[in-house]
């Protein structure tokens, strides 16, 4: 880890090292499916199917995007949630609504504020005259995918009312537990840049993520092709060109197949290996915990299936890694200040930990 140090200004460019490392990856994949004749034991046709259809949807509305989309996807593969993360205006809120809709489910959107209360989100009990009984009135968790707006935005005691609700899919009122109704998706967003009015997630919320996404500026092709589809809109509302194909059952059946998905004994102790040097990285001030080793495993599986496979290639894992892992290990005070990152760490971890063959 050394090298790091060491490295020249355009080596320690974000966006020079993360195109980088998606060329890499995208040739290891490329030489994978070139090289690779195998027939699955597991039938993912339809899962395919179904992710096509919900990428031509939302690209119906959404310009460019293709990592975050695959991302939301695969959190859903997974059963995990995910935390979006851009400055205003590059399409976090509008991408989870889009997704939601060509979904057949139940949606719920929720917009945290400084006022908000934790009975607002998961209900609460009102006494019924009539019956001279307490009924509890379901708040907006009870849904299928949540999208939380602004999920900073809200006091730590409101925060804190989402904890049992992403890890254990049912909430706690008066004595009571109530089950969330299957699929349980929660999608978060927040603003990275501005910083009064907010409260900083603490590391117990955001290890409840599957996954981290970071949302970039569109490119210039991209802009002027965003700014052409809105003058074709003419005022017209976007998500209506949306339409719902997959439901309840499908999803869960999908979900299903990517539990099954196999994963051999040497990449399982190649995820190992990768946790195991956060813990040790002097990079780091905390390194990832089990629950980031299942979470790989978990995201891995769900990359394999969105690429036509029934098994875990190292590649996945690597896939996986970033997203899995930025929101979950913290970086020394000294190399923060220096203006080292959780990327480039992480990057530098995959990089130095043997690739089982």
């Amino acid at each position: 880890m050394e090298h790091l140090e060491n490295q020249n200004d355009d080596a320690l460019n974000p966006e020079n090292e993360q195109q980088e490392f998606e060329e890499t990856l995208s040739g290891d994949k490329a030489n994978i499916e070139d090289n690779l004749d195998f027939k699955n034991r597991i039938d993912l046709t339809e899962l395919l199917e179904g992710i096509t259809l919900i990428k031509n949807e939302i690209g119906k509305v959404i310009v460019g995007q293709k990592g975050m989309i695959d991302l939301l996807i695969a959190s859903i593969l997974a059963n995990g949630h995910s935390l979006i993360e851009g400055v205003p205006g590059v399409a976090k809120t509008i991408s989870a609504k889009l997704l939601a809709k060509s979904l057949d489910i139940d949606f719920s959107r929720i917009q945290f504020t400084p006022d908000l209360m934790p009975s607002d989100i998961l209900g609460t009990s009102v006494f019924n005259i009539k019956s001279s009984e307490f009924e509890f009135k379901q708040g907006p968790i009870f849904s299928n995918m949540i999208l939380i707006d602004e999920i900073n935005r809200a006091p730590a005691k409101t925060q804190a009312a989402l904890f049992e609700v992403m890890e254990e899919r049912q909430i706690t009122i008066d004595g009571n537990k109530f089950k969330m109704d299957l699929p349980f998706i929660v999608l978060a967003t927040q603003n990275p840049v501005e910083q009064e009015g907010t409260y900083r997630l603490p590391e117990a919320q955001l290890d409840r993520f599957l996954f981290k996404i970071d949302i970039d500026y569109p490119n210039l092709d991209e802009e002027i092709e965003i700014i052409n589809r809105e003058q074709d809109l003419q005022g017209a509302i976007k998500t209506d060109k949306i339409t719902s194909h997959l439901t309840k059952k499908q999803i869960a059946k999908f979900q299903d197949l990517v539990n099954q998905v196999i994963i051999e004994a040497h990449l399982v102790k190649y995820i190992a290996d990768i946790i195991i040097n956060t813990r040790s990285n002097p990079f780091l001030y905390l390194g990832a915990s089990p629950r980031a080793s299942i979470a790989i495993l978990k995201a891995s599986k769900a990359f394999a299936a969105m690429g036509g496979r029934d098994f875990v290639t190292p590649e996945d894992i690597k896939q996986a890694a970033i997203p899995v892992l930025q929101h979950r290990v913290i970086v020394t005070p000294e190399r923060e200040m220096e203006g080292v990152t959780t990327k480039q760490i992480i990057k530098q971890i995959i990089e130095a930990v043997e690739i089982p063959r």
